[in-house]
């Protein structure tokens, strides 16, 4: 009988260790899902003011250089822009490089686990 019981405790504990962990992937999974909308809403918020910003100063600066130099301002204008998109793009590449992997916790969690089981059997 004790070995049953003894059976019994293990299997629930398992159980109980097993939706732990699915519980804490699901947490990850939604805090992943999250993070992305944020990075996808504020994106698109800068790519609206940075639409805009780019219509009006170029409208702005080649109306102001018309009778001189029209097509330097058209070039000088369009360098500034072609920066500012590669430096946006090299930041949001270093903020995805930067981010933390997918169910990082939930897998540390897990071979957590698995290093306290072998530990066990080990020691019996």
């Amino acid at each position: 009988m004790a070995i049953a019981e003894t059976l019994g405790r293990v299997a629930t504990t398992l159980v109980a260790i097993v939706r732990t962990r699915i519980e804490l992937a699901a947490v990850e999974m939604e805090e992943e899902s999250l993070r992305f909308l944020g990075y996808l809403a504020l994106s698109l918020l800068a790519l609206l003011c940075l639409g805009l910003a780019i219509v009006l100063g170029t409208f702005f600066i080649i109306v102001l250089f018309w009778d001189t130099h029209r097509l330097a301002a058209i070039l000088v204008t369009a360098g500034v822009y072609v920066a500012i998109a590669v430096a946006i793009g090299v930041g949001v590449r270093n903020s995805f490089r930067h981010k933390p992997k997918l169910l990082s916790f939930t897998l540390a969690e897990l071979g957590k686990d698995v290093d306290s089981m072998k530990n066990l059997t080990r020691a019996q």
